[in-house]
């Protein structure tokens, strides 16, 4: 096995057990809210990460953090996360994201290691899916997005708030660089 395969492989064990981890996790509350709806037509394209939570599969070093979701032809989600770390080398990541809740779509399973999943919940999502926010009913992950490299600083420090009031510790919060424009 190469050493880039093995780095992939390695990554895949450190994503399918995070995400075991995360399934196995006793919620705090599972009453987290979502989104009434979610268009997921409008939804697909890319993201840029603005803050997370710090997890094992996201290295604190990296930037340029972008999350791009296109339609597959069986109906999933094509999920394709990019950056690129400290020392300049780009990264990609590949899975696929199933609904869980039809609904609402608001629910979302994903996976970039068949068979495990990880829960994806659309906590918040801006008017005209400008952002958005995703996180689980454990509260170990959180992802902050936008569809902009930057995002409007009173619009970041209205989601932390209303975060902080669904049980977020807003204080483990990582600020991501992106340097794309």
């Amino acid at each position: 096995m190469t050493i880039r395969r093995r780095n992939w492989f390695l990554l895949g064990v450190l994503v399918a057990c995070a995400a075991c981890f995360a399934a196995a996790a006793p919620a705090p509350n599972n009453d987290l809210p979502t989104v009434a709806y979610v268009d997921l037509h409008r939804y697909l394209g890319r993201w840029y990460e603005i803050a997370r939570y710090p997890n094992r599969f996201e290295k604190d070093g990296d930037r340029d953090i972008t999350a791009t979701y296109s339609l597959r032809p069986d109906g999933r989600i094509a999920v394709l996360n990019a950056s690129a770390h400290a020392n300049g080398k780009p990264e990609t990541a590949s899975g696929w994201a199933k609904v869980d809740d039809a609904k609402s779509n608001a629910k979302l399973r994903v996976t970039f290691f068949w068979p495990f999943f990880g829960n994806y919940w659309i906590l918040e999502l801006g008017q005209n899916y400008e952002y958005a926010v995703v996180g689980e009913p454990a509260r170990k992950y959180l992802w902050i997005l936008s569809r902009t490299p930057q995002m409007n600083e009173a619009t970041y420090r209205g989601i932390v708030q209303r975060l902080y009031s669904a049980g977020y510790d807003s204080s483990r919060l990582i600020r991501v660089q992106q340097t794309s424009h």
